[in-house]
């Protein structure tokens, strides 16, 4: 494990029984600024590992794998993989970390997840970064991640493993081979005869499948509702959040400030120092 960050777990509870929340944790544990960076739907933590090396000299950094995926425990009862268990266990985790001050960059789900938080009455989030997600998903993006999520196959090597995560995840834009490798090597894991798999649960699908509409999903109701700065950057060709989705939330709500990344899809990785500098700027100013 990398000397730059820390892994640690807290407990948590849904309705079907306790499960295990881990986190990575970058930074000075008692820096009272803490960033938490929160992934997508069938990602993980370690998405946010060239963000938070960037960002652990101003914030305690704070980057949980959600139930499911990741280090974390899988759930009993795959209908609770929902928006309000994942609010629960934020709110768990931020009581945990104890942080006087509650800054949130969430991409795609993550995002979802901090729209819910940052609408609250007394929320701690201070600061929001909506990284390509908004109060309207696109259906045509839900039935494009409905054609994998919970499907992906074992792969003869690791090699196979990566040009299944390229290819599904093609919409992220142009990376080196080594970034890909990354992207890879922390949402797959090696079985006991040398061959890969998904490392998530794969019953994340069975809530997915069963809600997805055959229309736009809408939460303007939480979005409305915030009251913090909020930055959202769109990713110039993505299919989940629509220009003219990107233009309303400049005026309403919160007034995002808004950003759009030539060349990406859904979702922009965070990874390469354009990105991280529009993220970096947006938090640390007055």
């Amino acid at each position: 494990m990398s000397a730059e960050f820390r892994q640690r777990h807290v407990q948590c509870i849904s309705p079907s029984g306790l499960h295990q929340l881990a986190y990575t944790e970058w930074g000075d544990p008692g820096n009272g600024k803490l960033l938490v960076c929160v992934h997508g739907l069938s990602r993980c933590a370690r998405d946010f590992d060239a963000l938070a090396r960037v960002m652990s000299s101003h914030y305690r950094v704070v980057c949980p794998d959600m139930p499911g995926r990741g280090l974390s425990g899988w759930l009993k009862n795959p209908m609770e993989y929902r928006l309000e268990t994942y609010i629960a266990d934020m709110v768990t985790l931020l009581a945990r970390l104890d942080a006087g001050s509650v800054h949130w960059v969430g991409t795609s789900m993550g995002g979802m997840i901090g729209m819910a938080l940052a609408s609250l009455a007394e929320t701690p989030l201070q600061k929001l970064v909506l990284n390509d997600v908004g109060p309207i998903v696109a259906a045509a993006s839900l039935a494009r991640i409905g054609e994998y999520l919970g499907k992906a196959p074992h792969f003869p090597d690791f090699a196979a493993a990566v040009q299944y995560v390229r290819a599904v995840s093609a919409t992220f834009g142009a990376h080196s081979d080594a970034e890909w490798t990354t992207l890879a090597e922390h949402v797959t894991r090696r079985q006991p005869d040398g061959s890969y798999r998904m490392h998530y649960d794969p019953a994340i699908a069975v809530p997915f499948s069963a809600a997805q509409p055959d229309k736009d999903i809408e939460l303007w109701s939480f979005y409305d509702a915030i009251r913090c700065p909020t930055l959202v950057i769109r990713g110039a060709l993505s299919d989940l959040l629509k220009p003219e989705t990107l233009q309303q939330m400049a005026g309403r709500g919160p007034r995002a400030k808004t950003v759009e990344i030539a060349g990406v899809g859904h979702a922009p990785t965070l990874m390469h120092a354009d990105q991280i500098a529009i993220v970096r700027d947006f938090l640390l100013a007055a």
